[in-house]
């Protein structure tokens, strides 16, 4: 068994309306699915990704009302990558978030790839990653309606950071049980903090990396708007995934056990550090409901809360879902 990459990350908004036009309008991804937090049907749970919503391309935002701003620290998913085609795609984003007014930082370097490190409006910590001189996973295929021209725009998730004050019992799960390897490092993004080791899987590459950063100096992270809920790493099939629950039991995690998200099946349970992993499988996909050219554009309900739909959609703010032109 070989995890395929990274399939999904989940994050956490105050403003499902104000998310998306974020994601839709300002970068170009396309929302993919409209449905509910299945643990809490009062609010949204939003799901952005390329074309046809692709494994390893999908950013998805549990709408929390209210929330906090995200206390940032240890024991955290502390960056988000996201994938463009090459170095100049960034030059044409530096452009873009200038004019877009987005906070941005100037382009930089991570593990000998160009980079561009930015936060969206409630202060998620993201980042695009040049596939100038990937050779891993591929990416995903741009949505036709995006506003960003195709060969700028987005491809999927790319190498996941992770914060933490000790790197070895993280770094044991993602190569003991889950069988990560380790690739290489690069230089502290904080002086005096050492190196940020780097851990890959499947075909490796952008598409497939988990980064370790290791901070002693900075409290557990208390999340809320602008955090990360957890990171899913994919599964070929469902019967593979069983396999990885009994791998999961047999390392004696406490563990979800199987649960069917509709659009895929998953296995969700806690590293050393308190950071939640899941393993999702690459299927059924987001199709099992909406033709693909439809793909987001009703609310979508897996069928045991299809008798709740007016209950539920009473509750729920409407998304300006225009597409502008």
């Amino acid at each position: 068994m070989q995890l395929k990459g990274i399939h999904h990350l989940s994050a956490i908004t105050a403003d499902a309306a104000a998310n998306y036009d974020f994601y839709t309008k300002t970068l170009g991804l396309r929302l993919i699915k409209k449905t509910v937090n299945q643990d809490d049907i009062r609010v949204y749970h939003l799901f952005y990704g390329d074309e046809v919503g692709s494994p390893g391309t999908e950013l998805t935002f549990f709408e929390i009302p209210q929330a906090a701003r995200v206390h940032e620290g240890n024991n955290s998913i502390s960056e988000t990558s996201l994938r463009v085609a090459n170095d100049a795609a960034l030059q044409f984003w530096k452009k873009r978030f200038e004019e877009y007014e987005v906070e941005h930082e100037e382009i930089g370097e991570r593990f000998n790839r160009r980079v561009l490190s930015f936060k969206d409006p409630e202060g998620q910590r993201l980042l695009l990653v040049s596939d100038e001189t990937n050779k891993g996973v591929a990416g995903g295929v741009p949505w036709d309606k995006s506003p960003i021209p195709k060969e700028f725009a987005i491809l999927g998730l790319g190498p996941i950071k992770l914060t933490v004050p000790i790197i070895n019992p993280t770094a044991e799960v993602l190569t003991d049980v889950l069988g990560f390897r380790k690739v290489g490092s690069y230089p502290a993004l904080v002086a005096g903090q050492g190196s940020i080791e780097v851990y890959a899987t499947g075909e490796g590459g952008t598409g497939a990396e988990i980064h370790i950063e290791k901070r002693n100096d900075l409290p557990p992270e208390h999340l809320g708007r602008g955090g990360v809920h957890h990171v899913a790493f994919r599964v070929d099939n469902e019967e593979e995934l069983q396999q990885w629950i009994e791998r999961v039991n047999y390392a004696r995690y406490a563990n979800s056990g199987f649960v069917d998200r509709f659009f895929f099946r998953s296995l969700y349970f806690r590293e050393p550090n308190g950071i939640l992993f899941e393993l999702a499988t690459d299927g059924p996909g987001f199709a099992t409901d909406e033709e693909l050219e439809h793909l987001g554009e009703s609310l979508s309900l897996p069928p045991f809360l299809e008798s709740k739909r007016a209950e539920i959609e009473a509750n729920l703010k409407p998304l300006n879902t225009t597409v502008e032109e």
